[in-house]
């Protein structure tokens, strides 16, 4: 394992006063390591949703298991077609999904089929019943319209025996799981859940409950957080607001590392704060304290005390909810062995002019719509002040100004990242 002074040292021009974006992520992903092997659990479908897979799920069949019809309509042998005439044949019985029909079609003749029966020996195709003209006991395809293997699914042509039908490091979404139960397995091996531990810091933050006081403001930073480890799949630790008090503070720091895999923090990073905050997780543990080249969200503290990663974001609500999704989410995702790749940034039209200098990132709050023409378009939530929590109510995504880049015209394209139930 690295010292974090090892880490900054293969960072070409590291410097924590002025770090930009991609500088965190590559820091972060230094620091941070995946939970063991050992770490994983059996669990049955309905409580795997959005967990991480320790293994492959290899396919103990193929799927399908038969080839078989893709809608109702007639089964027959292709070779029977009569290009450039039309095809008549006789229907001799019907297939319905779940057994095998029994009996054998001769050349000339058709079996009605359901979609999903067993295809019969020799018959490799199958006309949409409402394409054919029915007479009798006797069917009538048009001329040119099947070749031989039309609407036909053949056996393993979605999964084959043996074959890895998901892979080690995914999240499994709901189509996952019913992928898993496609094959008949009724639990997946994964990996446990992150134990994470948070609380908040300050002798001015409220608990709920709390009678108000001037100077002091209610806790929400807990609730995000919170919110946003539960999305992840994550095991919650609460551990409250701790006052700016040394001792208060080192017993939290100290249960909390104890606990969990991780330990997020908010406020007390800031310069000009009192320093209470700074001064034990020096003196408990392996810290950097940085100055990140974005808004909002400057400063922020990461490390380790024991074997726990340390995240420690600033106070500002709309701060500690950016900071999160641009580098503590994507951290967690590692240690959680997550091999997923990261939510694209979408192109989108901006509706107004922006200000912006050159050399930090920054995240607006943005609402990202659809026009007339199907084209996205992205508009400010407004005062984009790191307090403003509304906005991120509001919004439904960050415009990314990325590091180089100045001001927007209107009508300039720019990068969205969605929130998309992670916040």
């Amino acid at each position: 394992m690295k010292t974090l002074d090892q880490i900054a040292a293969a960072l070409q021009g590291y410097d924590p006063q002025a770090l930009p974006v991609e500088q965190v992520h590559a820091f972060l992903q230094a620091l941070v390591t995946t939970l063991p092997a050992t770490a994983s659990e059996a669990v049955p479908l309905f409580e795997a949703l959005d967990r991480v897979l320790a293994r492959d799920v290899v396919s103990p069949i193929d799927v399908p298991a038969h080839d078989n019809s893709a809608m109702d309509g007639y089964a027959f042998n292709g070779q029977a077609l009569q290009a450039p005439n039309e095809t008549t044949l006789k229907v001799v019985g019907t297939a319905f999904a779940g057994k095998a029909w029994q009996g054998h079609v001769q050349a000339g003749e058709c079996l009605r089929i359901m979609t999903g029966a067993i295809l019969p020996e020799g018959l490799d195709t199958v006309v949409p019943q409402e394409l054919t003209r029915v007479s009798d006991d006797c069917i009538t395809i048009p001329a040119n319209l099947l070749k031989p293997g039309d609407n036909r699914r053949l056996r393993g042509e979605d999964l084959r025996h043996n074959e890895a039908a998901l892979t080690k490091g995914q999240r499994l979404t709901p189509a996952a799981l019913g992928l898993v139960a496609s094959l008949g397995l009724p639990q997946v091996q994964v990996m446990r859940r992150l134990r994470v531990a948070y609380f908040s810091t300050g002798d001015e933050v409220l608990s709920l409950g709390e009678p108000p006081r001037e100077g002091a403001i209610y806790d929400s930073n807990r609730y995000t957080v919170f919110g946003m480890l539960r999305r992840l799949g994550c095991e919650v630790l609460d551990m409250g607001v701790v006052p700016d008090d040394p001792v208060q503070l080192e017993q939290a720091f100290s249960e909390a590392a104890k606990q969990a895999d991780a330990v997020i923090t908010s406020g007390g990073v800031s310069v000009g704060e009192a320093d209470f905050t700074k001064a034990m997780m020096k003196k408990l543990g392996d810290v950097a304290f940085w100055k990140i080249a974005m808004r909002p969200g400057r400063p922020m503290a990461v490390g380790r005390i024991g074997q726990a990663v340390l995240f420690g974001l600033p106070g500002n609500p709309v701060a500690v909810m950016v900071t999160f999704l641009a580098f503590v989410r994507p951290a967690l995702l590692q240690m959680m062995g997550c091999t997923d790749a990261p939510p694209p940034l979408l192109k989108a039209r901006s509706l107004e002019a922006m200000r912006k200098k050159p050399g930090r990132t920054e995240y607006q709050r943005g609402v990202v719509m659809r026009n007339a023409q199907g084209q996205l378009e992205v508009r400010t939530t407004g005062n984009q002040g790191s307090g403003v929590l509304s906005s991120m109510v509001q919004g439904n995504g960050l415009i990314v100004l990325h590091h180089a880049q100045g001001n927007v015209a209107l009508g300039d394209e720019v990068d969205v990242l969605m929130f998309e139930g992670a916040i």
